[in-house]
């Protein structure tokens, strides 16, 4: 007779071996993704420290050309970095179904509520856009954040969609991974709410390092606001949008208005 292996998860968490597994399924999903970017942003931030000169007279670039002057092959390259970036998210879909779960769905990440999750998306996004900016400049002022280059690419035709795609991917890869699935995994690992917030929020300001102390803490406190906010509507969706909203103005916004106004910092 034919039998079915055992879940490792079941309706009220791992069993057996199923708390080892999920921790380290957790941490191999994190070392593929945004863990990795947390070591590479706290490595640049040493070295941004170690430079001579202010913080505020350094720059971090956050969309930049990766063949200059060669537009079609630069066009490849981002479409490549793009696409490769949101693997560990397809990787995430995977393990949930093998966990039984019905991939993102369980995490809230589908088209069943789509105005409803642009909506709140579009009010987070609107609230934490306008303190982000604010306390952004407050940091540079003072001296504990980098220079933010939101973009760097050439005037070419594919500049703007190719932006607005990075701030989909960069939108999807954090809040399905450092959100959604990082909490349900250490719900199921037994973690208390306070220790998982603390957790997940730590984890979205160290990879955002590389800006600076600003930076860190800047988003930091968003991750705190978007924890709560998924723990009340129990969907990520409307945050996928927040976040996208924000990069998506963020990353238009500088390549608009970049030396025609005079708050807007340049290098």
């Amino acid at each position: 007779m034919r039998t079915e292996p055992e879940a490792v998860v079941g309706r009220s968490g791992p069993r057996g071996d199923g708390r080892a597994v999920l921790r380290s399924e957790t941490l191999l999903v994190l070392a593929l993704s945004l863990g990795a970017s947390g070591v590479s942003a706290l490595i640049s931030f040493i070295g941004s420290l170690t430079k001579p000169g202010g913080l505020k007279d350094q720059a971090a670039t956050l969309n930049g050309s990766y063949a200059p002057g060669r537009p079609w092959l630069d066009l490849a390259w981002q479409l490549f970095g793009i696409a490769t970036a949101l693997v560990p998210v397809l990787l995430v879909a995977h393990l949930l179904s093998r966990e039984g779960a019905p991939g993102l769905r369980v995490l809230g990440f589908d088209r069943t509520r789509p105005w409803w999750d642009l909506g709140r998306g579009a009010v987070v996004a609107a609230g934490i856009g306008s303190a982000g900016l604010a306390f952004y400049l407050a940091a540079r002022a003072s001296g504990f954040n980098l220079t933010v280059v939101p973009e760097a690419l050439p005037e070419v035709w594919w500049k703007f969609p190719v932006l607005i795609l990075s701030a989909v991917q960069n939108s999807v890869v954090e809040e399905v991974i450092v959100l959604a699935y990082l909490l349900r995994r250490l719900d199921q690992l037994g973690w208390s709410p306070t220790a998982a917030l603390l957790a997940s929020s730590v984890l979205r300001g160290s990879y955002h390092l590389y800006q600076g102390v600003g930076g860190f803490i800047g988003n930091m406190v968003m991750g705190v606001v978007f924890v709560l906010a998924y723990r009340r509507w129990g969907r990520v969706g409307p945050l996928v949008v927040a976040h996208a909203l924000l990069d998506i103005v963020a990353f238009g916004g500088y390549a608009l208005l970049a030396g025609k106004v005079g708050w807007l910092p340049t290098p």
